[in-house]
């Protein structure tokens, strides 16, 4: 077992059990990519078992803290297997249900999905690339399926040192799919779809929305970066008698009808329009539409902290432009799935924004990833996906 000493002071992290060391914390030692080594304090005191990432900023991720512990196959056993009884106590209302979440389970890196009789899972870091094959037949005996779809081809593997890669890992078959979602059916496409291959991250935001559009009665409805129309028929289901669903992406937009005819609703109180989002919004405000809600759900627009502050601006822009449209006593549902940009400032870029349009709201309600995507009280950079619920005065 090779030894990756840490500079004096640089195990403090790894006490408090965050399990991230960063390049510039380590003395001495090298290994192989994905190899685990032992970490240990600039006095030789046990600090943890990690995988060493030779060309990551991220240069170890801690497997565990316990050095009885081994790193084997028993081990990623246990993990896989204690993550899907966790689920198995969450109320989800879908079959459509995140299972492993990275480093809040304990398996840095790795991002594993179930839709329905499927798994479709994103190898993220050298470590469990190493143990790719391991993984994959634990998942699958601790799930009962036999089918894994590889979704690896996220950029954050190239710092890594890993190029991408998607297909089939065991088994194979369609990749079209199908999940419900509380009281909704939607499909998707695990070799295409963003992501993993579908938003699980947004489903008790959506449901909240439709709750929000029955109880105050919202009729007309913009959802932004609509995607494939989650928050769409989550409005109609909701009762909303129009809703209108931008995005860039044709296929998404398709997809996105179709989600409106397979759940019961008229297709003619969708419109999807595939637009620039930011230009829709200001041709919107020119001709002197308005809305009674509005959803902004764009993409990572700040992946890191250095991208935070050009991030920032556009954050505000589109959350001005929505409240200007928005009908007094309108809702805005407001997202960031920006790891760079916290809570704390996504409320103070809502508020500038809100200033800036002439507006004032109170908030209904904080919103985040649902449980199955956990977060963990040592692990806080886990907590992504910030969103405010806001009622415009």
């Amino acid at each position: 077992m090779k030894t990756i000493t840490l500079r004096p002071g640089k195990e403090r992290s790894l006490q408090r059990r965050h399990p991230w060391v960063f390049e510039s914390s380590i003395a001495s030692g090298k290994a192989d990519p994905g190899e685990t080594v032992r970490v240990q304090a600039s006095d030789g005191a046990f600090a943890g078992w990690a995988a060493y990432s030779p060309n990551s900023a991220i240069r170890l991720r801690v497997w565990s803290f316990d050095e009885a512990e081994r790193i084997d196959r028993a081990f990623f056993e246990r993990r896989i297997a204690r993550s899907i009884a966790a689920r198995a106590r969450l109320p989800i209302a879908s079959d459509g249900v995140r299972l492993i979440h990275g480093e809040a389970d304990g398996l840095p890196g790795l991002i594993v999905d179930r839709y329905a009789d499927t798994l479709s899972a994103q190898f993220l870091a050298v470590g469990v690339e190493r143990w790719k094959a391991t993984i994959a037949d634990a998942l699958l005996a601790a799930t009962g399926l036999t089918r894994i779809f590889e979704r690896s081809d996220s950029s954050v593997r190239t710092l890594e040192g890993l190029e991408p890669h998607a297909g089939w890992l065991r088994g194979d078959g369609p990749t079209e799919l199908s999940i419900r979602e509380h009281d909704w059916a939607l499909t998707l496409d695990v070799a295409e779809g963003h992501k993993t291959g579908f938003y699980l991250d947004q489903r008790d935001s959506r449901k909240v929305f439709a709750d929000t559009v029955r109880q105050f009665a919202l009729k007309r409805v913009l959802n932004c970066y609509c995607y494939t129309g989650g928050f769409s028929v989550a409005a109609l289901s909701g009762g909303a008698e129009h809703v209108i669903g931008i995005d860039s992406s044709a296929p998404a937009l398709a997809r996105a009808t179709a989600h409106v005819e397979l759940n019961g609703f008229d297709t003619t109180r969708h419109e999807a329009r595939d637009a620039d989002v930011n230009r829709s919004l200001r041709e919107m405000l020119d001709r002197g539409e308005r809305f009674d809600a509005i959803v902004l759900d764009p993409p990572k627009f700040a992946p890191t902290a250095a991208h935070a502050e050009r991030a920032a601006r556009a954050y505000k822009d589109i959350n001005r432009l929505a409240l200007m449209l928005l009908e007094p006593g309108g809702v805005l549902f407001t997202f960031s799935c920006s790891g760079g940009i916290s809570a704390d400032l996504f409320h103070k870029i809502v508020a500038g924004a809100a200033i800036d349009a002439g507006a004032d709201a109170t908030i209904l309600r904080r919103l985040q990833e649902p449980p199955d995507h956990p977060s963990t009280l040592l692990f806080p950079e886990g907590h992504y996906l910030k969103g405010l619920s806001l009622l415009k005065r």
